[in-house]
């Protein structure tokens, strides 16, 4: 097993002995801004990504909603949030079979 494999949480590695910390620092691409205080268990380093803005995207069909419409509703009225439920039964008529 190498040093490596046994690091779980880190922003950098510099690996032998020819790879020190400003070669990240100036020149290898490796950021200098780094989570701290532990938070590497849940973050990365600061990088150009961080700078981008992202966006999510989702398309259901009406019969792909319907497929996962019950589910939905039993998870939003557990919850009590009634008008995720509506948003959702609300684009089916009672013939359809969702209530």
């Amino acid at each position: 097993m190498t040093i490596f494999a046994g690091i779980k949480n880190a922003g950098s590695v510099f690996l032998g002995p020819y790879s020190p910390e400003p070669l990240g620092d100036y020149y290898s691409g490796t950021n200098h801004v780094l989570p701290t205080m532990g938070t590497a268990r849940f973050a990365s380093p600061l990088g150009v990504y961080n700078f981008t803005k992202k966006m999510s995207y989702t398309y259901y069909t009406k019969e792909a909603l319907g497929f996962c419409a019950g589910d939905i509703l039993e998870i939003a009225g557990r919850e009590g949030l009634e008008a995720h439920a509506r948003s959702v039964s609300a684009r089916f008529c009672e013939k359809d079979g969702i209530e």
